[in-house]
């Protein structure tokens, strides 16, 4: 991956990508690695760092997104970001291309998740039941391409696999994930669901900040 040529926005603090497909973005037991490190070595060799470089991960998306993914450079960075997604003040929209058309242009979808970890899918309830988690997100539909509808999606809550599970329960699986339903895996393991845009006032410098890339698909 050409981490130069994925760079969205970067300052002193932060260091946004717009992650292919494919990439982790923390390391897990597939021992793959992922972007963090990625970019950590690419700011090692660009900087001409001898030593350590940090780079902290703020938050993650899916292996089989793609998206806007922000890394902190300085443990302040991190700090601050961690305490504006804790305190639910970073302003998230995905881009979704669904199997199906939606019942209704646009709604808000509230249900209850349960993470599975036999499946490693999220259950998905319409009441609350043991470890569920309540699980809301808007969307809007965008365009209609045939037997396909690419969606506008605002995540409320930020939960395991949130988005592919919501959808499907709605009847409108993410084209390509198979493991929430969809009919066809694409050939390079996609899937149509990307983290078009970030929003928040950067902590440190105190500026509105909005970061989006376009879509793949």
């Amino acid at each position: 991956m050409d981490i130069a040529a994925n760079i969205i926005y970067e300052d002193n603090h932060l260091i946004a990508i717009n992650k292919p497909s494919g990439i982790l973005v923390q390391g897990d037991e597939t021992g793959d690695i992922p972007l963090s490190e990625l970019v950590k070595e690419f700011l090692k060799k660009r900087e001409h760092k001898p030593g350590n470089v940090f780079c902290g991960v703020i938050h993650r998306i899916d292996r089989p997104v793609s998206g806007v993914v922000i890394l902190a450079k300085t443990s302040k960075g991190l700090s601050k970001m961690n305490e504006l997604f804790r305190e639910d003040k970073i302003k998230k929209t995905y881009l979704a291309l669904v199997n199906g058309v939606p019942l209704e242009t646009e709604k808000e979808l509230r249900n209850f998740l349960r993470k599975n970890s036999k499946t490693k899918k999220a259950d998905v309830f319409n009441k609350a039941i043991e470890n569920s988690k309540e699980s809301v997100l808007s969307y809007a539909i965008k365009e209609f391409r045939g037997h396909q509808t690419l969606l506008e999606v605002k995540p409320i809550t930020g939960r395991f696999h949130q988005i592919r599970a919501q959808l499907a329960y709605n009847k409108t699986p993410i084209v390509g994930d198979l493991k929430y339903g969809a009919p066809q895996v694409l050939k390079n393991k996609s899937i149509c669901l990307h983290a078009y845009q970030i929003e928040f006032t950067h902590p440190i410098k105190n500026e509105l900040v909005k970061i989006n890339c376009p879509p793949p698909f």
